[in-house]
């Protein structure tokens, strides 16, 4: 059974730095795609930042040049470091992962990131 869990949210002022962890369990991250997303209330999951197997990193245009998307295979982890937060980067961020053979999309429970201003 694939369980990816995330760790690492808060509540941090404007400016401030976060750096999300999730963990996966039941699957091995190796040449699978990770991403994060975020969904604020009332709006729509939005990606925020993508890796690929072959380490290939990117990002919506909001969090370009602030948040950082890396994988450590031996640990089986994907992670986002997030720097100079504002408060619109506020939401619950998800751990997904998509399966390179099968298809298959996973994600994890999320945890919460509140920036204030």
């Amino acid at each position: 059974q694939v369980q990816l869990v995330e760790s690492g949210g808060g509540l941090v002022q404007t400016g401030g730095s976060l750096r999300l962890s999730c963990s996966a369990s039941g699957v091995a991250i190796s040449f699978n795609t990770l991403a994060w997303y975020r969904q604020a209330p009332g709006q729509q999951r939005e990606l925020v930042a993508q890796i690929t197997g072959f380490g290939r990193a990117n990002y919506v245009d909001s969090v370009k040049g602030r948040f950082t998307i890396s994988r450590d295979n031996a640990k089986n982890t994907v992670y986002l470091q997030m720097n100079s937060l504002k408060p619109e980067d506020t939401a619950v961020y998800y751990c997904n992962l998509i399966q390179a053979f099968s298809g298959n999309n996973y994600w994890g429970q999320g945890t919460q990131v509140t920036v204030s201003s």
